[in-house]
């Protein structure tokens, strides 16, 4: 409804241009937008007040010229000027009626745009470290990722899903040599196991792995392993000095071809970990992209070379920083160190600059709300090479906070004691992971609910939809089972039946729908659409209640059941886009 009444504004507003009461040059932004009490109308729109000084008149005459000049339209009752300007729009009762018909002849397309005009954007979401399994707070990045994808498709978007992996770094040799230690452990090695390391679980599994498949192969001595290591945390010494030296011991013991054997061993198995894990949760990606590609191809090299023509790079204690601090940040940043290993900071410069060359227009990134002051640093990062860092949008997710039995869990990824997102889906459902994970602005902190995501009641968002839709599906059910069949055909020819306050409600709501999804597109909030869909299964669930579908009036039925197939199809629509399926029965 939003588009027609800006289409019959624009027909007026290309009239005034005609006859010359509107300059021909300057652009006239039609925004149209509904009111917030319907004594005002159903809609509103400030054009004259925007044109006013374009047109060199009061805007409340310009806002009568605009009146004027608007075409008839069956569609809308009455016209108002409100105020210094404003037009309200009064629409008449049966203007939605037709989106029944245009939603049953659209199907799954119903709802699909085409504000995004096949511009090219990425977008980059979970590329958690290969160090361990997913836990609860990468399933609201996923789901959240995965969502705005799949809205900036619906709104004609030609979206490129990917997931960075960052398979080069101290993080991933710590891994490794995570991996080696309790493989020696297997082979019998005694030692205290590093404070830094990672401990979960899955560690002794990958290296149980590296000693069935290798014996002995990579063992050496514990003596030999920490001779001249500097002491760990518990013994006075440094837990970071202590897993550096441990990372260079490994590296010289087992050499170049053996220490990659036991690196790519944990990468892989993780690796494998998590694309199983986001392919169940229903998140899959376009392109894997390595990082350490970044190194292989030159790229890393290259963007370093580019900081330094550019003037912004400098050397400093042995090593290379970038002037962050021309561009606002609290201290200058190291590129390359005094060992001649780049930073991660380097990495991801080269990272972007790269996906800038692959000619997204633009690139999304999603991180966890810790990486908030890193945003500007990667920004300035670009410019000073010569890319428009307004073409790079980061969104920040906050952690989700898990509750269960109204205790809240503890995670540390190093210990290894977690709620990884599998347990959760085990726990609860994708469903009700993916629903609740986007119910709320990514910037926004979340406590997850175990209890009402599991419970079958109406305060339970995900259900509250789901099963709005099962009901309809059992009123088809309910209609064979009294011997009727539905007649589309009757039902078009007789929609005007349809004017139950409860009716038109639902018809509002499923006109909106489009717009929503623009909406949700463009700012990147799916929980436009979340909530949204809440509202249209509150419409139904009132409407069910209030009212018989299977009325003997032939003509009333065939309308009802139209609409509520209009409903099914509208609910259905959403919930793909979420990644929720949408049950028949419940």
């Amino acid at each position: 409804m939003k588009q027609h009444l800006a289409d019959l504004l624009a027909h007026a507003v290309a009239g005034l241009r005609a006859t010359g009461h509107l300059p021909t040059d300057g652009e006239a932004r039609i925004e149209v937008e509904p009111t917030k009490s319907k004594e005002h109308g159903d809609f509103a729109t400030n054009l004259a007040l925007t044109l006013a000084k374009l047109a060199r008149a009061k805007p409340r005459e310009l806002a009568e010229k605009i009146v004027k000049a608007l075409p008839a339209s069956d569609r809308v009752v009455k016209v108002e000027i409100a105020g210094p300007g404003f037009i309200n729009f009064f629409l008449n009762p049966t203007a939605y009626h037709d989106v029944v018909n245009v939603i049953l002849a659209a199907g799954e397309k119903y709802g699909r745009g085409t504000v995004g005009a096949g511009r090219r954007v990425q977008v980059e979401f979970v590329s958690a470290n290969p160090t361990g399994p997913l836990h609860v707070g990468h399933g609201r990045g996923a789901a959240y990722g995965a969502t705005v994808a799949n809205l900036l498709d619906a709104a004609g978007f030609n979206v490129h899903r990917e997931y960075y992996i960052n398979d080069a770094g101290r993080q991933m040799d710590i891994l490794g040599t995570s991996v080696w230690l309790r493989y020696l452990e297997l082979c019998g090695e005694k030692f205290d196991f590093p404070v830094n390391g990672y401990k979960g679980d899955y560690i002794y599994d990958i290296g149980a792995t590296l000693h069935r498949e290798n014996g002995d192969k990579y063992r050496h001595a514990a003596a030999k392993v920490f001779e001249n290591v500097p002491a760990d945390e518990p013994k006075g010494g440094d837990k970071e000095k202590h897993i550096d030296a441990l990372i260079e011991r490994a590296k010289t013991l087992l050499g170049p071809a053996g220490y990659r054997t036991v690196f790519d061993l944990g990468l892989n198995v993780i690796l494998d970990d998590i694309r199983q894990d986001l392919e169940e949760f229903g998140v899959t990606y376009d392109e894997w992209y390595s990082e350490r590609a970044l190194v292989e191809t030159g790229a890393a090299d290259r963007v370093v070379e580019r900081l330094k023509q550019s003037g912004h790079a400098y050397e400093k204690d042995g090593a290379l920083w970038f002037r962050s601090t021309d561009y606002g940040d609290e201290k200058d940043r190291v590129l390359v160190r005094e060992n001649g290993q780049k930073t991660y900071f380097a990495h991801d410069i080269a990272y972007h600059a790269n996906k800038l060359e692959r000619g997204f227009e633009c690139v999304i990134d999603i991180w966890g709300a810790d990486h908030h002051g890193y945003v500007p640093r990667v920004k300035a990062a670009l410019a000073a090479i010569g890319d428009d860092p307004n073409r790079l949008d980061v969104l920040l997710v906050q952690f989700a906070v898990l509750y269960r039995g109204g205790e809240k869990v503890q995670m540390s990824t190093r210990s290894g004691e977690f709620v990884t997102l599998r347990e959760l889906r085990r726990e609860v459902g994708n469903d009700a992971a993916r629903f609740f994970y986007v119910l709320r602005k990514c910037e926004q902190h979340m406590d997850f609910d175990l209890d009402l995501a599991k419970s079958q009641s109406n305060d339970n968002p995900v259900y509250y939809v789901q099963y709005a839709h099962a009901r309809i599906h059992s009123v088809f059910r309910q209609l064979k089972e009294k011997g009727w069949t539905h007649d589309p055909a009757n039902g078009r020819r007789h929609l005007l039946r349809l004017t139950e306050p409860h009716e038109l409600a639902l018809l509002a709501r499923l006109a909106a729908y489009p717009e929503v999804i623009e909406t949700a597109a463009l700012a990147h909030e799916p929980h436009h659409l979340a909530h949204a869909l809440r509202e249209l299964a509150y419409d139904f669930h009132t409407y069910y209640n209030t009212h018989t579908f299977l009325v003997e009036d032939a003509a009333l039925r065939d309308a009802r059941l139209n609409l509520i197939s209009a409903t099914r199809q509208v609910l259905r629509n959403g919930l793909r886009l979420l990644g929720v399926s949408a049950p028949e029965s419940m």
